[in-house]
Formats: C-alpha cells, sequence, structure tokens
C-alpha cells in the first residue's frame, strides 16, 4: 500500500456523487431543458473526454500545479462534479518542488479500455507519460514514462479492434526544433512502452500551422484524428480521416470561429450517446479567465464530423451558445464544481492546488476547529517576488464576475519581521490584499507586481495599521479582469485598499484566486494563518 502524504490527506479522492453543489458565480444549466456557454467557466485547459456506461469523464492540462491531472465527472455533459486528480505529485519530483511555469502536464487524453481508465499526457521536457486507475476518483497509480523526449506532447492511444495499441502526438518547437506535424507509433497492447519509430501521417505547415493537441479514434471503419491548428486564440478544429491508422489521411475544417464571439474554437474530444446523438467538448481562450470550456452538438455527414451550427451547409461549423441539453435519457440536478470551503471536513476541498509539488509543512486541515492552518514559508533565496514561491495555495477563476471572500487570523512570530498571509490574484502580474507583521505590530498591505515573470519587484499601494489580528478580505473581479480588494474588521463593512488591478494570465494558464504565507527569513517555528473560511459569490 502506497504511503499516505499530506497531499493525499489534503486532498482527498472520495467521490461523492450524491452531494450536488451549485455555485454562486456561474451555472451552464438553465433550468428549461437548455444549457449556456460555456458550460465551465474556469481554465480546464486542453479537455478530454471518454464516456463509460451512462458516466462521462473529463481531463485538462494542469501545468506544473499540484496535485495535476484534475478527473471531473458528469451524467449530461453540462452539470460537472470535480471528483479527484491523477497525479498527486509530479515526476520528476525534485524538478517540480520549484514552480516550472507553463511546464509539466500538457493536453492529455482520458480513455477506458479493458476495466481500467487511462490518462496520457505529455511532458515537454521529458517525455509522454500513462497513468491509470480501476476507479477515475482514484487511486492512480505512479506514471509510466511511455516514451522518453523532448518535445513530445499531446499524446493520444488508440486500441484496435484485433488488439493493436497505437499512440499519436505532435512536437513542441520550442524542445524538439520541429512543429506543425503528427506521428502515429505503435504500442504494446499494455500501452506502457511504444514499440516502433513513428510515422509521419499529417504535416501543417502549408494550410494549418502549429496542428496539435490530437485525439484518435474509429468510427465505421475509418480511422479519425481530431488537431486542433492555427494557435490557442486563433485557431480552428480539423478532422482527418484515413482507413488505416498510418494513413494516408484527408483533412478539413470542422469548426471555426465563423460569424460567432468565440475565438479559437477547438482542441477537444468527441463522445456518443446510446440516442445517436454526438457532443464535442473545447476550449475558448478568455486571456485572464483562461481556457474556458465549452460543449458543442457534432453531427456526422458522410463519414465526416460537422461541429456546433453549420448554417451555410458548408461541412465546417461555428459554436452555439446555447442549445438543448444531450439527450441521455434522463434529468440530473445542476450541479458545478466546488469553488467555496468552509474548511469544516477532514480534507480541504478538491479546486485548491499547490504552484508546485508541495512540502508536509504548508498546511494542515484542522477539522477540530473548523479551519485550514498556513504555516510562513520561506520565500527562495533568489526570489524577486512570489513567481517562485511554491506554497501558494490558488484556485481558477470560476466566472467572468465574482466575488471572494476569506477570513483569517494572523499569528505570526513575534521573533521574525515581515512575515505575511493573505488574498492573492495570480498571474504574469499579480496583487494581493495581506497581513504583515512588524515587531508587535501588523499592518495590511495592499501590493501590485507588475511583469513579475522577469523579476520586476513588488509595490505598495496602501497600508493601514490592524488592530488585533483577525479580518476578513474580499476581491471583487468585474468583467475584463478587474480586480478590488478591500478589508473588513467586522465582516459587515468593506473598506477598499489600494489600487484596482486587471488581472493578466499565468504561463499558459488564466489568472488564479487563493491563499499564500510567506516570511523572508529562516526561524524554527514559523508563524501561521488560520483560515476560517474561503468563499465565492
Amino acid at each position: 500500500m502506497r504511503t499516505l502524504t499530506l497531499l493525499t490527506i489534503l486532498f482527498s479522492q472520495i467521490t461523492l456523487y450524491s452531494q450536488e453543489f451549485v455555485s454562486k458565480a456561474w451555472v451552464a444549466d438553465q433550468g428549461d431543458g437548455t444549457y449556456k456557454n460555456p458550460i465551465l467557466h474556469a481554465d480546464y485547459s486542453d479537455p478530454d473526454i471518454c464516456r463509460v456506461g451512462d458516466d462521462f469523464y473529463m481531463t485538462a492540462s494542469s501545468f506544473n500545479v499540484a496535485p495535476g491531472l484534475p478527473v471531473l465527472h458528469s451524467r449530461d455533459l453540462v452539470n460537472w462534479k470535480l471528483i479527484g486528480y491523477a497525479l498527486d505529485r509530479q515526476p520528476p519530483f525534485d524538478h517540480f518542488s520549484k514552480p516550472q511555469h507553463g511546464n509539466g502536464v500538457w493536453a492529455p487524453a482520458i480513455r477506458y479500455h479493458n476495466g481500467e481508465f487511462y490518462i496520457y499526457y505529455g511532458d515537454p521536457d521529458f517525455g509522454i507519460y500513462m497513468v491509470k486507475a480501476k476507479d477515475p476518483a482514484g487511486p492512480w497509480e505512479p506514471p509510466v514514462l511511455v516514451e522518453e523526449g523532448k518535445g513530445l506532447i499531446d499524446p493520444c492511444p488508440l486500441w484496435d479492434d484485433d488488439g493493436k495499441a497505437y499512440l499519436v502526438h505532435a512536437f513542441a518547437g520550442s524542445r524538439a526544433s520541429i512543429k506543425s506535424i503528427l506521428v502515429v507509433k505503435p504500442m504494446n497492447p499494455e500501452g506502457t512502452e511504444v514499440t516502433g519509430a513513428g510515422k509521419l501521417v499529417f504535416d501543417g505547415h502549408d494550410e494549418h500551422p502549429t496542428v496539435e493537441g490530437t485525439k484518435f479514434y474509429k468510427r465505421n471503419g475509418y480511422y479519425y484524428i481530431f488537431a486542433p491548428a492555427g494557435g490557442v486564440s486563433t485557431g480552428w478544429q480539423l478532422a482527418m480521416r484515413a482507413k488505416d491508422p498510418y494513413g494516408p489521411y484527408e483533412a478539413r475544417v470542422v469548426m471555426d470561429q465563423g460569424k460567432t464571439d468565440i475565438n479559437g474554437p477547438h482542441q477537444g474530444g468527441w463522445v456518443e450517446l446510446d440516442s445517436g446523438e454526438s457532443w464535442f467538448v473545447h476550449f475558448q481562450d478568455k486571456e485572464a479567465y483562461g481556457r474556458i470550456v465549452h460543449l458543442q452538438p457534432m453531427q456526422w455527414k458522410n463519414d465526416w464530423p460537422v461541429i456546433g451550427e453549420d448554417p451555410d451547409g458548408d461541412g465546417n461549423g461555428q459554436p452555439v451558445m446555447s442549445y438543448k441539453k444531450p439527450d441521455v435519457g434522463k434529468t440530473y440536478p445542476v450541479e458545478t464544481p466546488v469553488d467555496s470551503d468552509e474548511f469544516d471536513g477532514n480534507d480541504i476541498n478538491l479546486q485548491w492546488q499547490w504552484h508546485a509539488n508541495p512540502k508536509a509543512t504548508w498546511a494542515f486541515a484542522n477539522p477540530a476547529e473548523g479551519k485550514l492552518r498556513l504555516f510562513t514559508d520561506r520565500l527562495p533565496e533568489d526570489s524577486e517576488n512570489l513567481w517562485a514561491a511554491p506554497n501558494l495555495l490558488l484556485q481558477k477563476f470560476p466566472a467572468e464576475e465574482f466575488t471572494a471572500t476569506t477570513k483569517l487570523k494572523f499569528h505570526p512570530n513575534p521573533k521574525l519581521e515581515n512575515e505575511k498571509a493573505g488574498l492573492l490574484v495570480m498571474g504574469m502580474s499579480y496583487a494581493y490584499i495581506a497581513l504583515e507583521s512588524k515587531g508587535d505590530e501588523i499592518y495590511i498591505k495592499q501590493v501590485i507586481c507588475d511583469d513579475a515573470e522577469h523579476g520586476k519587484p513588488e509595490e505598495v499601494s496602501e497600508t493601514v495599521k490592524l488592530k488585533g489580528n483577525e479580518v476578513q478580505f474580499r476581491l471583487e473581479v468585474d468583467k475584463g479582469g478587474q480586480c478590488t480588494f478591500s478589508y473588513s474588521t467586522n465582516g459587515r463593512r468593506f473598506k477598499t485598499l489600494g489600487e484596482t488591478f486587471r488581472a493578466v494570465p499565468g504561463k499558459w494558464i488564466g489568472a488564479k484566486v487563493g491563499l499564500f504565507a510567506v516570511r523572508d527569513t529562516r526561524i524554527n517555528d514559523s508563524g501561521f494563518a488560520d483560515i476560517d473560511w474561503f468563499r465565492i459569490d
């Protein structure tokens, strides 16, 4: 039996299908038999999906954060629940003990085969990995390196009717020095290693640059590769088909922006229902909000997929913003991924992720007190700001407009200066409101750091002295990612502090919101903050 770690204690992967959470910030189910896009107004980048009986499962890129490879569950493709993660920590463990912004888990594929769930993902610096489990809520087995190499990305397996297995993937030019091509390789039936050299099956240089994000299917005697091209925010969705897994493939565009406002609609997965309906999930890049998830109806015409609506009948669809819900034979309760947390149980909720593989001393659930305790951790010696801090406990932006409020009590070590704990909006630039210790006094500071990625220093916008050590912090996010910070000492009246900050993306991710506790000196008894609750409205 694998040894339990703090991570598996804090991030329980118990499936709780009977408990529905409904966000106060974003709900896609409109309650009248229709839904609106996005189905998830959160940064589940590069989504992929599979169906097992009456259940649907989705995963997405998680890059450098831990736990990684989120696993979501739905019974109607509209209402989703986050049920766990396939990676407790990311290998190589020492490498990912420091923030590796934009690296790590790229564009996974989830499949069900012979009674087990498989997820394949590419790490652009180390190779293609596979994890598997009998229960999608976990536990998942340790990652297996299917193929070592730099720049091998966006893999997807296919087990054929004759028992043979194949793997398709793309290349990251930043590591491999080649890009815009797709290859198919043979795998052993267990799916644990490739067994031969790849065959070039598609070259997108002329008409479909930056082709990537592959998904592999078989239908009606055809092998299909679904793949996006044209770039994250400007691209389109391709489908390719052939009678042999190694081609030759013919290709066509099956969805683009068309006359809609949905930029770059592409990269996702297809499922077919017992009712005969087909559906496709994909992302849209929305800058600070990340790559949010849309659901499109899909039809087959002459053995070609047409995604979304096709008003001119040319076989190239465009996204829908609202549509009737999928015909799954039943109606299920409204449900969304959890975004608030009262910290009342034995585990904190699943939406939280660290910015690197965690240390056991960063945080403890405290069920007796109904609080989360964050101990301050020393910033890396070479850090210029929080960009290098691994102990940021963050979650995705859950909607275009929302309010996040948290209550905390600060217990700094009186022997230290400059311990701080607070509420953070993190991206390549960031801002926060925090309590900071100065001797036996505590101050509230609102801080902005522009261009944190390149080591620019923080700037204090405004400071006030706090009487006592308990406070509520609030973040209000308006359209366009406009962020306003405020505080309250009585929980009723909030005072705005500092300047408005416009949230910006992180490295290949949207902005995130959450908690942190740091110090800049070494001590054998660090201070801490007790977080009473964190609520999204």
